[in-house]
């Protein structure tokens, strides 16, 4: 429920009542009024004149008077030129608060058996390594879009693709056979994932000490890469692997269990789920099947040394290799057979895909060819483009063992916001245990917070010490004025105060208070945006300036010292819904809110 659509509402009946004429909706502008004047939504009435043959300020004040008469909303109305000035009956701000009270899910649209089903896939690790930085954003992103697709009356599939297989999963491999020593994350006293990166590092290591070897013999960095002894054993290995040499396989799958292993514990302290994961090792394969599928049909072309090519140049794009000349497959085969799968799987309504920016044109191609090959939802497939993100040191590489490390970067936050929370005195009078849940909340929550609050589509830096601070646009800001709410309701509560189903009407708020009300019950359409633009970052900003107005209100006015009682009941339901509305952002977020701080 929403005064402004309310008024729209009674503004199209008043202009069919005074001048006889339909108006659609979009032409009622309504906007707040500007702080010089008084009112609190103004109605721009010059689209209006032509109807009503008058000057804007006799058509707004015949407006005016129509509403006062009609509509039980406006209290009264001034004209300034061509703008009409509304002020709100108090009454109709308790309406809308207890209209917000009323639903516990407020902004929450529950799907049914009938919803559409979206499939969002997000994470799509490698194998070879553990999840860095880049990954905690895609997770975060993809995780945070999910809820908020759900929150919008979509029935959804979170969904996974692992790379677990490849000529960078055989050098891992291949590193471990040669260096390993037998050494396993038991042994090692490794997450699973952490031990199989590093022997990654190690195979780039050694690689590049052969290669810096051939090239003092004489040779051009191009001929000792094709002459690398170690880079050659790879090569074959990825063969063998493909022919199904036994022993390789389960090497394979031996060094693959212990990565799932690392992934799992990682996805869990992050709070990230995932409804169905899919391997490329399962899916290459259909997407050859399918490549073959559309040359038979006539939609893919074969060159004369075997390769299968898409003539894309109809849509105004290039020629695109779907089979490589000796048989095997590339990135767009395997997203091709992932996709046959998962239609078999899902009666998918709508793809998202929450994937990098520098996988635009991939996705673009990805689409048409999913079209050509009868994928119902191929054409409308969404590509959730998102920007880089850094430390302020500068970028990261995987190879060289300088990524910042998913697990790592969880520790440090925590602790920080141990350290931080402890100096401020937050955590006076709790027990270790509780104390380290705060820290892990608070420490979570400004990681969070910090990526999801930046618009996706820009890159950006992600700084540490910046996160945790219990003042500004940050995590912890939000939880703490969360927490604060909590301990005015316990108060409240030891107070014997209840807040009824229903408050009644007969007080008069103060400006600020009207404005809180608007801001609580304008959740519902943030929601919806953050839904339609798949936006987490307006849900995180819309949530902020919520808690930064409710502050400035817990500053201003008295809540439990307050003497009129029915004053003192409505400003801790005002609380209790402002309490309410944080924390299911912050959970559509993937971020918790403590009831202690």
């Amino acid at each position: 429920m929403n005064i402004e659509n309310k008024l729209v509402t009674s503004v199209i009946s008043g202009l069919k009542a005074l001048y006889g004429q339909e108006v659609p909706t979009e032409q009622v502008q309504l906007q707040k009024t500007k702080k010089e004047f008084e009112g609190h939504l103004t109605l721009v009435v010059f689209p209006f004149l032509r109807m009503s043959k008058k000057g804007p300020e006799q058509t707004a004040q015949e407006i005016g008077e129509y509403l006062q008469a009609n509509e039980p909303a406006i209290a009264a109305f001034n004209v300034i030129k061509g703008f009409l000035n509304l002020t709100i009956a108090s009454a109709s701000w308790i309406d809308l608060l207890n209209a917000v009270h009323a639903d516990d899910q407020y902004g929450i649209v529950a799907a049914t058996p009938s919803s559409p089903l979206v499939m969002i896939e997000y994470s799509s690790p490698n194998t070879n390594k553990p999840l860095h930085l880049g990954h905690v954003r895609n997770n975060l992103l993809g995780n945070a879009l999910a809820n908020i697709v759900k929150a919008n009356g979509n029935q959804v599939v979170k969904t996974n693709i692992v790379n677990d297989r490849g000529i960078h999963i055989c050098k891992s491999m291949l590193a471990w056979k040669l260096y390993g020593n037998g050494e396993t994350p038991e042994t090692s006293g490794k997450k699973g994932d952490h031990l199989v990166g590093d022997y990654y590092v190690s195979f780039d290591k050694h690689y590049k000490t052969e290669l810096a070897e051939l090239m003092e013999k004489g040779m051009t960095k191009e001929e000792a890469e094709a002459a690398s002894p170690l880079m050659n054993q790879a090569r074959e290995m990825l063969v063998q692997w493909e022919a199904g040499d036994i022993e390789v396989r389960e090497l394979w799958s031996m060094m693959n269990n212990w990565v799932y292993a690392g992934f799992d514990e990682t996805y869990r302290k992050m709070g990230v789920s995932f409804d169905k994961i899919y391997y490329e090792s399962e899916t290459y394969l259909e997407g050859k099947e399918k490549a073959l599928e559309g040359l038979e049909k006539g939609f893919f072309y074969r060159k004369e040394d075997g390769s299968v090519w898409a003539d894309l140049t109809g849509e105004g794009l290039d020629h695109k290799l779907l089979l490589r000349a000796d048989g095997t497959s590339v990135y767009m085969t395997q997203d091709i057979g992932t996709a046959k799968l998962r239609f078999a799987d899902y009666p998918i309504d709508k793809m998202i895909y929450v994937v990098g920016n520098e996988q635009n044109y991939h996705f673009q191609v990805l689409s048409i060819l999913l079209d050509k090959l009868g994928f119902e939802w191929g054409k409308g497939l969404v590509h959730f483009s998102y920007g880089m993100v850094e430390l302020p040191e500068g970028k990261m590489k995987s190879r060289e063992g300088t990524v910042v490390d998913a697990d790592d970067l969880m520790e440090e936050m925590i602790a920080t916001a141990k350290e931080t929370s402890e100096e401020l005195g937050k955590l006076d009078g709790l027990t270790p245990d509780e104390a380290a849940n705060i820290a892990r909340i608070v420490g979570l929550g400004a990681l969070k917070y910090f990526i999801l609050k930046v618009d996706a589509r820009k890159n950006m830096t992600f700084n540490p010490k910046e996160s945790i601070d219990f003042n500004g646009n940050t995590g912890p800001f939000i939880q703490y004025t969360y927490a604060r709410i909590q301990s005015v309701l316990r108060k409240a509560s030891e107070q014997a105060i209840i807040i009824p189903a229903e408050l009644s009407v007969g007080i008069e708020l103060s400006e600020k208070e009207e404005g809180l009300i608007q801001m609580v019950a304008d959740f519902a359409a943030v929601v919806k945006q953050a839904g339609d633009d798949y936006s987490p970052s307006i849900i995180a900003n819309y949530t902020y300036e919520l808690v930064k107005e409710y502050n400035q209100f817990y500053h201003d006015f008295s809540i439990l010292r307050e003497e009129n009682e029915a004053m003192k009941v409505f400003r801790v339901a005002l609380s209790a819904n402002v309490a309410k509305v944080v924390r299911l952002g912050m959970a559509l977020l993937g971020i918790e809110v403590p009831d202690r701080m």
